[in-house]
């Protein structure tokens, strides 16, 4: 009885290692490259000429350019603005030309503003 305890057990130990070793895969699938990487056998630098953006010198010269030309522009307006308050009566109330005069100001400050930050 002991010799056939021994006997299955030593010829179940092969058929016990080759279920276990059934789930492990050891020719699993190797990653692809993606299609976006560089190519590694390619030497860098040598790709073509590199894309370059815009000029940002040229880019902050026409922006500076037009700041002053709208800063002009405010200061025109804020003038025709004082003269027409200066003639309005002090106890009169603002006419509507003075209020819409005062938004147009405004939307020109903010857009400068906006250009000045970048």
């Amino acid at each position: 009885m002991t010799f056939l305890g021994a006997a299955g057990a030593l010829a179940g130990r092969p058929l016990i290692a080759a279920l276990q070793t059934r789930g492990v895969r050891t020719d699993a699938p190797q990653p692809r490259p993606s299609p976006n990487a560089p190519d590694p056998n390619f030497p860098s630098g040598l790709k073509g000429p590199q894309i370059t953006g815009p000029d940002k010198k040229a880019i902050d010269r026409q922006n500076q350019k037009e700041i002053k030309e709208d800063v002009t522009k405010l200061y025109e307006m804020a003038a025709d603005l004082k003269d027409q308050v200066d003639k309005t009566d002090a106890t009169s109330t603002l006419s509507l030309s003075v209020v819409k005069k005062a938004q147009q100001i405004e939307k020109l400050a903010k857009q400068i503003k906006d250009r000045a930050k970048g």
